[in-house]
């Protein structure tokens, strides 16, 4: 199965040409290496994908043949991402307000 079809397929991007423009773009990789949107993919692969500052990591456990829903995805990858990473999303989500004194108005432009 080729790689953009897969990212697709598990939902990691919402399209195919997404996921094809980001294989393109360097974004994906596996096992460490750069690839091309059709490279193909087997079980125990490593995938490595860059969205925005977080490097996400799945483990490949089988291939599917069609796109299955979010509840399924957990039987064909697992997420393997580090701690690091992890905290990295956590922050960028909920980091914007924890410096924020509580009644100061609106934020301006410089905050």
């Amino acid at each position: 199965m080729r790689i953009d079809k897969f990212l697709w397929s598990v939902r990691i991007f919402k399209t195919r040409s997404i996921a094809s423009k980001a294989c393109i773009a360097g974004k994906v990789k596996l096992n460490g290496k750069n690839i091309k949107p059709s490279r193909a993919v087997v079980t125990d692969n490593v995938l490595s994908v860059k969205k925005g500052a977080i490097e996400f990591q799945f483990k490949i456990i089988t291939l599917l043949k069609t796109r299955v829903g979010a509840k399924l995805v957990s039987n064909y990858i697992t997420n393997i991402t580090s701690e690091a990473e992890l905290d990295k999303l956590r922050n960028l989500k909920y980091g914007g307000n924890i410096n924020r004194e509580r009644g100061l108005g609106c934020p301006t432009k410089k905050d």
